[in-house]
């Protein structure tokens, strides 16, 4: 059990980062890599002073949601660390199965999996960097330790799930997001070796009527590392949504994965984004259909001008009526405002469905936005791209504020010419007389 343990105190020690050995097995906060942590975003960084005087909004760093977020992060990471995997299975196996979520619907399960496996995915992502390893790079030392755990804990799907999604990160890290043909064969046929692998491990689990989102998220993810998840796509994620239609995210990766170029074709998505509407109607309204929808249309162009837009609009209505929490509805306007609004692409039926999504973001900022939340901003304009480095956070968070301040100004133009300014209140924005 100790070979983990000796990983982290080898790689995070060769990283300025981390804590020195001595803390390694009794951090109590942990130190995060740097894709886990916040830092402060100062408030009138890089901004207009006029922008700051007409709208008076607040801007919590870190938020609500992401300190939570955060928070069971590092408990699992620091369990690991430890090598506490049985009290980390039991944390993770009660929270899959309560369906524990946090308030902006993200699996409490889920982000416990990934503080698990984080320094040993984050030390190959941080070696993968530049797209090749540097010599001497520990690239299988975390996951070889990851794999002596597995086999301490056979049978338990908790301890698999970790194992396998860092086996598929590691995979991705090596793959990157760019085209296939751009791959290098020693890129290529490290990103198949770690799905191999990880579909090994979940063989014994996939297919069986486990009551665990956890581990159908897990199996879910094999489908972008083969081309024999054509046919079984929709069927996979649909088992997914059933065992927890709360959470938009599987719905939005099962639009993603829909499109053609990966694994299934525009007439599939548009049926599937139907039928998710249906069976998910008692909890989300019309609202199925947008999420499935959410991430397919602010990517590729045929999907966009083939979407129904007043059903589409009616699912943002319907999301906001029965979640408005602070982060859902950033991420609403963001969204339409920036990942779709100000992505034209010259197709003139994508583009003028992306005109009526944008106009979209007035009613939703008018209506229901109470605070600003500037990652979800800074990530709207890069598209949502989850492998995505940042290299400054507090740049990245900066830029995604300045965005929706200028975004948000706009919407409120006529109010703002006539002398007023804008007040965001617990219960929404107020005009009121500079």
């Amino acid at each position: 059990m100790k070979r983990l343990t000796s990983f982290f105190k080898r790689v995070l020690s060769q990283q300025g980062d981390y804590p020195s050995d001595s803390l390694i097995e009794t951090l109590d906060e942990g130190h995060l890599a740097t894709s886990l942590r916040r830092r402060p975003v100062p408030m009138h960084q890089n901004l207009a002073q006029p922008i700051e005087a007409l709208l008076n909004i607040s801007c919590p760093d870190p938020t609500a949601e992401e300190m939570l977020r955060d928070k069971h992060q590092r408990s699992a990471q620091r369990l690991a660390r430890q090598e506490r995997w049985a009290d980390l299975a039991e944390m993770i196996y009660h929270a899959d199965q309560n369906r524990e979520m946090t308030p902006g619907a993200m699996p409490i399960a889920d982000l416990m999996a990934f503080g698990a496996r984080a320094d040993v995915v984050l030390a190959v992502e941080h070696a993968l960097q530049d797209g090749r390893p540097p010599k001497g790079a520990p690239m299988m030392a975390g996951i070889e330790a990851l794999e002596y755990i597995l086999s301490e804990f056979p049978g338990n799907y908790v301890i698999a799930a970790i194992v396998a999604q860092a086996h598929i990160d590691i995979g991705w890290a090596w793959r990157g997001t760019g085209w296939d043909a751009e791959l290098s064969s020693q890129n290529r046929e490290a990103f198949s070796a770690h799905f191999d692998r990880a579909r090994d491990i979940l063989k014994p689990y996939c297919g069986q009527a486990l009551d665990s989102p956890l581990l159908a998220a897990t199996c879910c993810a094999l489908v972008g590392g083969t081309e024999q998840g054509r046919l079984t796509v929709a069927d996979l994620y649909e088992k997914l949504i059933d065992l927890n239609p709360s959470n938009p995210r599987s719905m939005r990766a099962m639009g993603n994965y829909l499109l053609p170029r990966w694994c299934g074709s525009y007439a599939e998505l548009e049926l599937e984004a139907r039928r998710t509407a249906a069976r998910t109607q008692s909890i989300w309204g019309a609202g199925g259909y947008t999420w499935v929808m959410f991430d397919a249309i602010a990517c590729d162009d045929q999907a966009c001008a083939n979407l129904d837009l007043p059903f589409f609009i009616e699912g943002l209505r319907d999301i906001l009526d029965r979640r408005a929490d602070p982060y859902t509805t950033n991420l609403l306007a963001a969204y339409c405002a920036n990942a779709v609004g100000l992505t034209f692409s010259g197709n003139d039926e994508a583009d003028q469905v992306r005109t009526q999504i944008a106009d979209a973001a007035r009613w939703i900022v008018r209506e229901y936005l109470t605070e600003l939340h500037p990652m979800i901003w800074a990530h709207a304009a890069r598209g949502f791209d989850n492998n995505l480095r940042v290299h400054s956070l507090s740049r990245f968070a900066a830029s995604g504020r300045d965005d929706a301040m200028r975004i948000i100004s706009m919407l409120f133009q006529r109010e703002i010419s006539s002398g007023q300014k804008i007040v965001f209140t617990e219960t929404g924005p107020v005009a009121m007389a500079s």
